[in-house]
C-alpha cells in the first residue's frame, strides 16, 4: 500500500499544476487608443474584444468618460442584452449603439461633436466567467479640421509616384518621336544633296555632250 504521507503532497502538487494548465478567464479589449475628429461631425468609437468563454446574454458593456481638463468620470452607455442610452447628462440623445456580440464588437456612435467632448473615453467588457481585463481606452481629440494622416500622406505619395511616372512615359514618347524626326529631317537632306549632285553630273554630262557636237 502507498505511504499516506507521501500521497497528500502529490495530490497538491497534480492540483497546482492543473490550475497552471487552466486558462486566465480575462477579456482582451482592443481600440483604436487615439482618435480625431471634426467638431460638429458624427464619430464612431469602435471597441472589440476577444473572450475564452462563449458570449452569451451575461455580457455587459460600459462606455464611460473622463474630461480633458478634469473633473469626474461621466456615465456614457450601457449594454446588457439591450443597448441602455444616457437619460440624462451631456450624452442624452447624442450616443447609439453600433456594435454586435456576436462578432465581438461594442462599439457606439457619438453625434454632433463638441469641442468639450475632447477626452479619454473607455470602453469595460465582461463576459462572465470572463469579468477580468484591461479596460480599454480611447483619446478623442476634436479639431477645427482634420489634420493629415499617414494616410493622406501615403494617397499624397502614391499620386506623386504615378503622376512622376506618367511625366517619365510622356517624356521618352517625345523623345522618340524627336528623335525619329531628326532621323527622318537627315535622311531627308541626303536625298537632296545626291539628287543635287546627280543634277550637277546629268548637266555636266550634258554640257560636255553639246561641247563634242559643237567640234564636230
Amino acid at each position: 500500500m502507498y505511504d499516506k504521507s507521501l500521497t497528500r503532497p502529490v495530490l497538491l502538487l497534480l492540483g497546482i499544476q492543473l490550475t497552471a494548465l487552466w486558462p486566465t478567464a480575462a477579456v482582451e479589449i482592443y481600440t483604436s487608443r487615439v482618435l480625431e475628429a471634426v467638431n460638429g461631425t458624427d464619430v464612431r468609437l469602435k471597441c472589440t474584444f476577444s473572450s475564452f468563454a462563449p458570449v452569451g446574454d451575461t455580457l455587459t458593456v460600459t462606455w464611460n468618460f473622463r474630461p480633458q481638463d478634469g473633473g469626474s468620470e461621466q456615465f456614457v452607455f450601457y449594454y446588457h442584452g439591450e443597448p441602455f442610452e444616457p437619460m440624462s447628462g451631456r450624452f442624452k440623445n447624442r450616443v447609439a449603439w453600433d456594435g454586435n456580440p456576436e462578432r465581438n464588437d461594442v462599439s457606439i456612435l457619438l453625434w454632433k461633436l463638441q469641442f468639450d467632448d475632447n477626452g479619454t473615453y473607455t470602453c469595460q467588457v465582461k463576459n462572465p466567467p470572463d469579468v477580468d481585463g484591461v479596460i480599454g481606452e480611447i483619446r478623442l481629440s476634436v479639431v477645427q479640421t482634420v489634420r493629415f494622416s499617414e494616410i493622406y500622406f501615403l494617397a499624397l505619395a502614391i499620386g506623386s509616384a504615378c503622376a512622376l511616372m506618367v511625366i517619365i512615359v510622356i517624356a521618352v514618347v517625345l523623345f522618340q518621336h524627336f528623335r525619329k524626326k531628326r532621323w527622318a529631317d537627315r535622311a531627308h537632306k541626303v536625298v537632296e544633296i545626291k539628287s543635287k549632285e546627280e543634277e550637277r553630273l546629268n548637266q555636266g554630262k550634258k554640257e560636255a555632250e553639246d561641247f563634242q557636237e559643237q567640234e564636230s
